[in-house]
């Protein structure tokens, strides 16, 4: 029977637990549709940085509780308490920019299991991941149209790279809302499961990340990500250390063994 970690968080708007190399984040807001809280947010950058730092951890899966939504977005009925002026803003935003910060940075794979609505912020903490999976009846969209609010470049620059300009155009312009199956033709998602089987198979995809070589994934992860950010040298020149770290490391020459001997490698992390 696998060991579960849970971890014990200063709120219980956000769940955690690390089971099977598997670190699991929970939006636990149901009765806001999984809204963000101010609460939530330092949360997420607690959880995040300590599976960063777990070595138990291989992969990321982060889903809503109550299985209406992934994340609505922020929880607008706080912004009279936490955003009410000038100071309180610059405060939310160093918190909520710590959370934001972790989910561009933390390099373990990160997996988005969907489950209703995902929309707005939501859709955004659903770009911060690098696989999505959603089942039929999900919908997707980003009204800040409808709003008549402003959206910040960084968003719909991940946006555009995803579905491309034309898409996101649309998306942005019409603030319509999108079932699954058109999200996962214009390459929003990578999957659609149906409801009783998107966990089973959400967590048998991240197993089969986990069981690969993490160096390899953590090195390929920083190159896609290096090039999504124009390809700065410092990061390409710190993607060519990592692969020259895979073809040093133990791992590799466990990889190599085990192909010889045809049975399954035990990668290490070093």
């Amino acid at each position: 029977m696998a060991t579960v970690q849970t971890l014990t968080l200063q709120t219980e708007r956000m769940q955690a637990r690390v089971e099977d190399g598997l670190g699991w984040m929970v939006f636990n807001n149901p009765a806001r549709h999984n809204a963000l809280s101010l609460e939530m947010w330092e949360g997420i950058g607690d959880i995040l940085e300590h599976f960063a730092d777990n070595d138990d951890v291989r992969a990321v899966i982060m889903r809503g509780a109550g299985g209406k939504a992934f994340v609505s977005g922020a929880d607008i009925s706080e912004f009279d308490q936490a955003r009410a002026n000038a100071e309180q803003r610059e405060s939310y935003g160093v918190i909520a920019g710590r959370a934001t910060q972790w989910l561009a940075k933390i390099d373990k794979p990160l997996i988005g299991l969907i489950e209703g609505y995902c929309i707005g912020g939501g859709l955004a903490t659903a770009l911060s991941a690098d696989v999505r999976f959603a089942t039929p009846d999900s919908r997707f969209g980003i009204p800040a149209a409808k709003l008549g609010l402003g959206y910040e470049y960084e968003g719909l620059a991940k946006l555009a790279r995803l579905v491309g300009p034309s898409r996101a155009r649309d998306i942005m312009f019409s603030a319509r809302f999108m079932p699954a199956s058109e999200a996962l033709s214009m390459g929003l998602i990578n999957f659609i499961e149906a409801r009783d089987d998107i966990e089973e198979a959400c967590v048998a995809y991240a197993k089969t990340i986990a069981g690969n070589a993490p160096l390899t994934v953590k090195a390929a992860k920083a190159a896609i990500n290096a090039w999504e950010r124009g390809s700065r040298s410092d990061e390409v020149d710190a993607v060519r250390a990592m692969v020259d770290a895979c073809f040093n490391s133990e791992d590799y020459r466990e990889g190599r063994k085990a192909f010889a001997a045809k049975r399954k490698p035990e990668f290490k992390n070093h």
